[in-house]
């Protein structure tokens, strides 16, 4: 039995690895821009975290994530997008995290 955390580690690689070298393309290691479309159709069911991700505009997305500007997304920058959405997720689910959650946060821990 492996703990969840090994599951999710396995699956974002697993997932990375599937999508960069579908189509016969070999081991390139990188999502081009259609790649990554089809990885956020797919493999984002959640209607919590669909409403995050507008795949309709993808090339906004890979602006925000090819930090190294070489029109693909390497896996660095598709683990930046994964934890973008766990944040998301995780925002909605507490109600923290935003910059309106982080004050009030220090002034919540301040009256304690």
């Amino acid at each position: 039995m492996t703990g969840r955390l090994d599951s999710v580690i396995t699956n974002i690689v697993e997932v990375f690895i599937e999508y960069a070298e579908e189509e016969g393309k070999g081991k390139k290691h990188k999502l081009s821009k259609e790649e990554l479309k089809s990885v956020l159709d797919h493999e984002i069911q959640s209607s919590e975290l669909k409403g995050e991700i507008n795949t309709d505009d993808i090339e906004q997305a890979m602006e925000m994530l090819d930090k190294n500007h070489d029109g693909e997304v390497n896996f660095r920058e598709f683990c930046r997008c994964v934890c973008d959405l766990a944040k998301c997720y995780y925002q909605k689910k507490t109600g923290r995290g935003g910059k309106k959650g982080k004050g009030n946060e220090q002034e919540g821990e301040a009256a304690d």
